[in-house]
């Protein structure tokens, strides 16, 4: 470890970097438990006590001759902070719920049936809004098909009304693999 205690420009980049990557695993791991990933979750803990171990002794060696150390390790936390949000997002873990309330009629046939060609599950429900008839569709799918399912929408009816909910556990269904 005497690498660590000389110093040098290449310390900053590690602590920075590693800090950035710690933390989006942490933040991925987060999610992925409150997920009910348990297991994967687990196992990404390990790797990021390890990278915290190893950044944050880096950063408490000598941070008091070098305040820099310090900086840089917090100005990559609010990165990796941001990096594992992001990420989070991209990989759409988990499951949601899609409310679509949109007048009844042909048109939300039409809408139905477009999204059951897609291989999504739609239960519709006849009620009544401010002007009359409404369809409340409701869809429950994986993340990663929000965009796809709310662009079908979109384009069948521009005056829809959507909600996305998360939902941790569906039973029973049909959600395409």
């Amino acid at each position: 470890m005497d690498f660590f205690d000389q110093g040098g420009i290449l310390i900053y980049f590690v602590i920075f970097f590693g800090k950035i990557l710690e933390v989006t695993v942490s933040t991925v791991r987060i999610v992925l438990i409150n997920r009910g990933e348990r297991v994967k979750g687990s196992l990404i803990a390990f790797i990021e006590v390890l990278l915290w171990l190893f950044i944050t002794g880096t950063v408490l060696t000598g941070f008091k001759d070098d305040m820099l150390r310090v900086l840089v390790f917090a100005l990559a936390f609010a990165f990796g902070n941001y990096l594992g949000s992001w990420m989070e997002d991209k990989l759409a873990f988990g499951l949601c719920s899609v409310q679509v309330i949109v007048p009844d009629g042909e048109e939300s046939q039409k809408l139905a049936t477009e999204l059951r060609a897609n291989n999504f599950a739609v239960t519709g429900i006849c009620g009544k809004g401010k002007d009359g008839k409404r369809e409340l569709m409701l869809l429950h799918i994986k993340r990663k098909r929000i965009p796809q399912a709310v662009s079908i929408i979109k384009d069948s009816l521009a005056n829809a009304v959507i909600v996305v909910n998360d939902a941790k556990v569906i039973y029973g269904g049909f959600i395409k693999k």
